[in-house]
């Protein structure tokens, strides 16, 4: 993607089903656990830029040893500074006493993370402050296990205003004003009022207190405590947590908006963000890891038992399409399949963009992760010159002599990487004018693949959203290549409407498409329709969610697809472009053709799967015209 969006959190959640001494023996280190454990969070590092952390869980501890510890980072290299700080103990061990290290019993009561369950968080902060604090996992820390809370999750909840009041209404004191603050302690009251329940059944029954806590951990009911905690969630969820006792769960949101992916087997259970980096974690095939079903949990007790319980009941499946456009690894093989499909899918609109002149035309992508279109998109274009050479030679074969049929059946598409990504953008310019000199050189171009003042030149990305660095950087560098027209294509559909369950799209002003349909109401005279649409959505304010309405369509209805792209490439053109531009998306319905299973496509097309989304939206239109830069959620 040219604009920087950045990722959603990933989750990775290791729970070893033997006893220590068995990796030890099997696998030549008890530590198999914890290396599966940075496995996973390294092959999920694009899912996390501002930090990381890992909370390890010991079973079965005696009184006065500590079972949890922690370790989070925000540096860069946020993965390998947890892990360095995790091993050093280790290190020093090994230098000290050589050989004691590979004693289980002995390195689990004395060092820190030889532990059996594993959780770890890469984040990335759509919202709030980014602070050692507002790294996950987070803890709610008591004395008895089964009171003890850790979370880690990948989430973005849109009522957190409500959620916050009933917290308050409880008499409780929140210590902040966040979705993941309100999740811990929603998960926590209910944690509470079970342990309170079944302490009042057994001192009833008449059982010791040091009893009743053993029979607490062995009998807490998880589902319950999940489902009275998360029914009033508005969002998208994958919420991973365990408790002090020893039991572990990974809930995921009943519209199956944020994924998850867990496997299992006599040694161990798994669960990630993606299913790719659990296969090669496990060295797995791709039909051994499972998909966590929407308002499902993976429920990991302390004996090992694993089940995949009905928490919430799971609404229309509505989960997220950029994951499969944009932010999940493309090395898992539906992925990728639907990537190459959106590129096939599109040819037809960009063989018309060029006016059918494919010997004329070179194709590239924008690096790199629109690779996968791209390949399909130039199988699409394959296909279109078997049907043309076929005209041909049906029309021509009397006339045709050996070296003209020779050369019409050996054209192929012309391939060139003519953009190349040269040097990171860093923020520490701050001033707009240097910083879009700047932006200007992200990228580079090769020059010498384009015949100048001839051909046309047809590049893919995976989506244009804010259009930003397509203005400031890569046209300006194509340009220089000298093509007649330069033909931008973006495999995915016109980003319109903010998100609000992760994505880093947030503000309906920073939108091109957007811009673009306002320009156009003010070039048509239809300036009226804003102002109708802003006194509906203010007049929402207020109103309970479930009451909202997305009045923005009416922004984007006088016009077609086409009309907008148009105002897009105008809006994107520079004084000093030479190239005709033309921007060419693609259609809605040629995205669910290729992306059938997941089927969440809010930021296209409006339709937000949760009422929490339509309030949103509104708040952003009525952001957007007074002014206001803030959040809508």
């Amino acid at each position: 993607m040219s604009d920087e969006i950045k990722h959603k959190c990933g989750i990775a959640l290791v729970r070893l089903l033997k006893p220590l001494e068995y990796y030890q023996l099997k696998y030549g280190s008890w530590q198999y656990g914890l290396q599966k454990l940075y496995l996973l969070m390294e092959k999920q590092r694009n899912r996390g830029q501002d930090g990381a952390g890992v909370v390890s869980l010991k079973l079965d501890m005696p009184s006065g040893n500590k079972y949890f510890s922690r370790q989070r980072s925000m540096k860069a290299s946020a993965i390998s500074d947890i892990f360095e700080k995790i091993y050093k103990p280790f290190e020093k061990l090994e230098k000290r006493t050589p050989g004691l290290i590979n004693d289980a019993q002995w390195a689990k009561l004395n060092l820190p993370f030889v532990a059996e369950t594993y959780l770890g968080h890469l984040r990335y902060g759509t919202f709030g402050m980014n602070n050692i604090d507002a790294l996950h996992p987070v803890m709610r820390e008591n004395n008895w296990k089964t009171r003890n809370l850790v979370l880690a999750g990948n989430f973005n909840l849109t009522n957190v205003d409500e959620l916050f009041k009933i917290l308050v209404e409880l008499g409780q004191s929140p210590k902040d004003y966040s979705d993941t603050v309100t999740i811990l302690e929603k998960i926590g009251h209910f944690l509470d009022q079970e342990n309170q329940e079944l302490f009042r059944k057994y001192k009833n029954q008449g059982y010791s207190n040091t009893d009743i806590s053993a029979l607490i951990a062995k009998n807490i009911d998880l589902p319950k405590i999940l489902n009275e905690a998360a029914r009033r969630w508005d969002g998208g969820f994958v919420i991973a947590g365990m408790l002090g006792h020893g039991d572990s769960f990974v809930l995921r949101d009943p519209w199956g908006i944020r994924p998850a992916f867990y496997y299992h087997d006599e040694e161990v259970a798994v669960v990630a963000s993606e299913r790719p980096v659990i296969q090669t974690a496990f060295n797995l095939t791709y039909d051994k890891i499972k998909e966590v079903p929407p308002g499902y949990a993976v429920i990991i007790r302390k004996n090992g038992e694993i089940n995949v319980e009905k928490v919430l009941e799971p609404q229309e499946r509505k989960s997220c399409s950029f994951e499969r456009i944009y932010f999940s690894r493309g090395s898992d093989i539906d992925i990728y399949k639907e990537r190459k499909e959106l590129g096939r899918l599109i040819v037809p609109a960009v063989i018309k963009a060029i006016d059918y002149d494919i010997s004329n035309t070179v194709f590239s992508f924008i690096p790199n992760t629109s690779e996968s279109a791209f390949y399909g998109m130039i199988k699409g274009v394959e296909d279109e010159m078997i049907n043309m050479k076929k005209d041909i030679i049906r029309k021509c074969i009397k006339e045709m002599d050996e070296d003209k049929l020779l050369e019409i059946i050996s054209e192929r598409p012309r391939v060139e990487k003519v953009a190349l990504k040269d040097i990171k953008l860093r923020t520490f310019i701050s001033q707009d004018k240097g910083r879009n000199d700047l932006v200007g050189h992200v990228y580079d171009t090769t020059y010498g693949t384009i015949k100048r003042n001839q051909d046309k030149l047809v590049v893919i990305d995976d989506s244009i959203v804010r259009g930003t660095t397509l203005k400031e950087s890569i046209l300006k560098i194509l340009d220089r290549l000298g093509p007649t027209k330069i033909v931008v294509v973006s495999s995915s559909p016109q980003i319109r409407y903010p998100d609000c369950y992760g994505i880093d799209m947030a503000k309906l002003g920073d939108f091109i498409a957007f811009k673009a349909a306002i320009q156009l109401l003010k070039d048509k005279g239809k300036e009226s329709i804003i102002n109708e649409v802003y006194l509906k959505c203010r007049r929402q304010i207020g109103l309970p969610k479930e009451e909202y309405v997305n009045y923005v369509k009416e922004i984007y209805q006088p016009f077609t697809p086409e009309e907008i792209s148009a105002k897009i490439a105008q809006l994107l053109k520079g004084p000093d472009l030479r190239a005709d531009l033309e921007i060419v998306y693609q259609s809605v319905e040629n995205l669910h053709s290729a992306i059938p299973n997941d089927r969440g496509d809010w930021y296209f097309t409006g339709n937000y799967p949760t009422p929490g989304g339509n309030k949103v939206v509104s708040t952003s239109f009525v952001n957007y015209i007074e002014g206001i830069k803030g959040r809508a959620y």
